[in-house]
């Protein structure tokens, strides 16, 4: 009885090593069958206690298993096997497998970018490409007074979807008529130059893409506003003192020239 004491004292059983060594006792029989780990003792009512022998060769099963080698791997490092030898195999396979997580992390980060990219710019997105120039209550105002116009559902239908690269594109294409006007009023060109009035055309041309379509006496219409309301007056005009009239005048002088 002393030795039976003893044995159950140093040994664990097979639920006592699962919860200690984090491991399954499925997968503990599962040892004991092809032969990787065995208890070497055993309760005189017959159950498995696993020594503590039997305990430090499953920490260094469960080590190797954790850097992915295989069972019948593991019983030849068990058996004297070259571990030098296995781990380099081993760390091979890590890296190769390193290689593939990156190019999967990759694809995925292109997928998500994707998906962003095909959505439509939020008001916070907008507000970080146009600065003050993205007003939510002039967006308002302007509803208000071109709301039950055509130009305006026109430019709802085609702007709803577009995202925030569609976005950046028209800011850039923005961007660039505007430098158009500013050097060409900065050379002293005057407003009904080729130069003026080509920006003007491009000008009209990026709405009408863009937007909605813009005729020629529409587009004398949002010259002559750009002078009229003080806000679009200052947004021209910070970018070159009497760019705003000098828009208009550019506008009104390609319209003619269009139409004649």
């Amino acid at each position: 009885m002393a030795d039976m004491t003893r044995s159950e004292a140093e040994g664990l059983t097979v639920g006592q090593i699962a919860e200690r060594f984090g491991v399954t006792v499925r997968t503990l029989h599962h040892y004991d069958e092809v032969g990787l780990l065995r208890p070497s003792e055993r309760t005189y009512a017959g159950y498995r206690l696993y020594a503590p022998a039997d305990q430090e060769r499953l920490a260094t099963i469960v080590v190797y298993r954790r850097l992915g080698f295989g069972l019948e791997e593991i019983a030849d490092l068990l058996g004297g096997g070259d571990l030098r030898a296995h781990l380099e195999r081993q760390r091979d396979a890590v890296m190769s497998k390193l290689d593939e997580l990156t190019q999967l992390a990759s694809a995925i980060e292109h997928a998500l970018e994707a998906e962003m990219g095909n959505r439509p710019a939020t008001d916070a997105e907008m507000k970080e490409l146009f600065g003050d120039g993205f007003d939510e209550s002039y967006a308002a105002e302007a509803e208000q007074r071109w709301g039950d116009t055509d130009a305006w559902a026109q430019s709802r239908a085609r702007t709803s979807g577009y995202t925030k690269t569609d976005w950046e594109a028209v800011k850039a294409e923005t961007d660039a008529v505007n430098a158009a006007f500013v050097a060409a009023l900065v050379a002293g060109e005057p407003a009904d130059s080729e130069a003026a009035m080509a920006a003007a055309e491009a000008h009209r041309r990026s709405i009408h893409d863009r937007f909605y379509d813009v005729s020629y006496a529409m587009h004398r219409g949002l010259g002559d506003m750009y002078v009229a309301d003080p806000r679009f007056t200052k947004t021209y005009d910070d970018l070159a003192p009497g760019l705003a009239a000098y828009v208009r005048d550019a506008i009104h002088a390609n319209a003619a020239r269009r139409e004649a």
